[in-house]
């Protein structure tokens, strides 16, 4: 079948991810050729100290994204889009999102950006002698608790973004165990959640007398494959307001970023990573085995299908890169030749390159909010130089992708020098990727081992969901994501592997220390500038 037909026939995926600043959409065949893709932009807000989006927002940015997918569907086969065989959602791991019992917003959405829950965390994290992340879910609703938040005894629901915006379209209050281990410890054996840490809870919270139970309102936990329900009528409306697509499409479970990512770099298999580099960096590790111990800087999550998964994860990645590039692309409007936003990253990412190994002696903090590894509830963002650093724009951009690098450096530390964590391969996705040669090299200086960018690389998360539901719809009996993923999809599939060299290892090295002596200085800056 050629690609029209396909399309028309309805044999095809089709993935929607909510990212922190696009929504993106792709329909892709059952072998994972991208057939046509649609996005809309967004962007958190900062409103009463809280990282946040308004569900509204939500609805209307699925709408449009939906709607840029249809149109390029239209242009490239001359076809209207009715129906899809299979449809996958993906967003951002973690936060809250709190309903009753009519499906009524109790509480601001609380984004993975929030680390208002420090108590929280830490108490949780004593209790269950396990890591729990200022982000995650049970943080989240025990800080409300916590804080004697009134709307708590009316809680039906407690979501991640890709759990509520599944039950809008299908009805159904699943997760997949992905996005289900940032809201709570999984018992990898089990594929559900910690029975242990969830008694755990329930005796830590019986005074308060809810009419509630943690399981009664966390989705229930599903692994990848598995029936995850169907477009109702009031989905497909919510989706398609024009009425074209049709309702009881199956979908597949809801996932998280971090699980998207790892399937759309085939990272899913013992010894394998990858690097998501996008507003927030995070490189997830799938282990052999269990950490001998609980370190605060690493989450604890699982593969889609249950591995578990060790995650260094920074809030911060890209956002001040992309500030920085936008102040530039803004003289270069002054001078009379503007620069497209695409063209501009290119440039200066390449021209990077050009660079010392050590970034000539500067310095720089990308930190738009608080983060988690080096131990700061807020951020400033910085850039700092000496009298006598070279001050060149080669050495400021290679300082700006190096930074985004570092305190996700800090967390694999722990991993290949305190648990020895082997790693076959590691592969890095998302736009910062999509210059050859930059980012990349960083990379691979950064971690000491060879890094690959596959050509679906820019696809991202929205790529992987759609994976994960053609999964859903045409496995074999008793055939396991991994090998789904390696025979089916990225058997021919061809990339790039870069490993830097020794001089810029030691390059890298000599940032790393200045990194870390430099973190007192960005938290002398939260405590003094407002």
């Amino acid at each position: 079948m050629n690609e029209r037909n396909i399309v028309e026939s309805g044999k095809t995926a089709l993935g929607i991810e909510l990212g922190s600043t696009r929504i993106k959409a792709v329909l892709s065949d059952y072998e994972g050729h991208v057939l046509a893709s649609g996005a809309y932009d967004w962007e958190n807000q900062l409103i009463g100290g809280i990282w946040t989006y308004a569900l509204e927002d939500v609805l209307e940015g699925m709408k449009c994204c939906y709607s840029a997918l249809r149109a390029d569907v239209a242009e490239r086969y001359g076809i209207r889009l009715c129906t899809v065989g299979v449809i996958g959602i993906s967003a951002m791991m973690h936060g809250y999102i709190a309903t009753d019992a009519d499906g009524n917003q109790l509480a601001p959405f609380q984004t993975w950006r929030n680390t208002n829950t420090l108590d929280a965390a830490a108490r949780l994290t004593e209790l269950f002698s396990y890591n729990i992340p200022d982000r995650w879910s049970v943080a989240h609703l025990y800080q409300r608790i916590l804080d004697g938040e009134e709307h708590v005894r009316s809680i039906a629901s407690v979501d991640t973004l890709s759990a509520w915006v599944h039950r809008l379209l299908t009805g159904k209050h699943v997760l997949g165990v992905g996005d289900a281990s940032g809201m709570f410890p999984i018992d990898t054996e089990k594929k559900d959640y910690n029975e242990r840490m969830v008694q755990q809870f329930t005796e830590l919270i019986a005074g308060y007398n809810y009419p509630w139970n943690l399981r009664e309102i966390f989705p229930k936990v599903l692994t990848a494959g598995e029936d995850a329900g169907c477009l109702t009528e009031e989905g497909a409306a919510l989706l398609d307001p024009t009425g074209t697509l049709k309702p009881g499409i199956p979908f597949c479970p809801p996932e998280g970023d971090a699980g998207t990512g790892m399937v759309a770099t085939n990272a899913v298999a013992p010894r394998t990573g990858n690097l998501s580099a996008g507003t927030s960096i995070f490189a997830m590790i799938v282990l052999e085995k269990q950490l001998s111990r609980v370190y605060r800087e690493i989450d604890m999550v699982t593969t889609p299908s249950g591995f578990p998964v060790a995650m260094s994860h920074a809030n911060n990645g890209t956002s001040d890169i992309n500030a920085w590039v936008e102040l530039f692309r803004s003289f270069a409007e002054l001078t009379g030749h503007p620069v497209e936003a695409g063209k501009a990253f290119e440039l200066l990412y390449k021209h990077s390159l050009e660079g010392d190994p050590d970034c000539g002696g500067l310095l720089a903090y990308g930190y738009l909010s608080g983060e988690g590894i080096t131990h700061l509830e807020e951020g400033r963002p910085l850039f700092v130089r000496r009298p006598d650093s070279r001050f060149t724009l080669a050495n400021f951009m290679k300082t700006h992708l190096y930074t985004s690098f570092g305190a996700v450096r800090m967390g694999l530390d722990l991993l290949m020098k305190e648990e020895g964590v082997q790693i076959d391969r590691l592969l890095g996705h998302g736009g910062m990727f999509k210059t050859p040669g930059a980012a990349q090299r960083y990379l691979s200086a950064a971690v000491g081992a060879p890094v690959t960018v596959m050509n679906t690389a820019g696809e991202g998360g929205a790529w992987g969901i759609a994976l994960l539901a053609a999964y859903r719809m045409c496995r074999e009996p008793e055939e396991t994501l991994e090998a789904f993923l390696e025979n089916r999809i990225f058997q021919d599939m061809s990339g790039s592997t870069l490993l830097a060299d020794e001089q810029e290892q030691a390059g890298f090295e000599k940032f790393m220390e200045n990194y870390k002596n430099g973190i007192a200085v960005e938290r002398t800056a939260v405590d003094l500038l407002w």
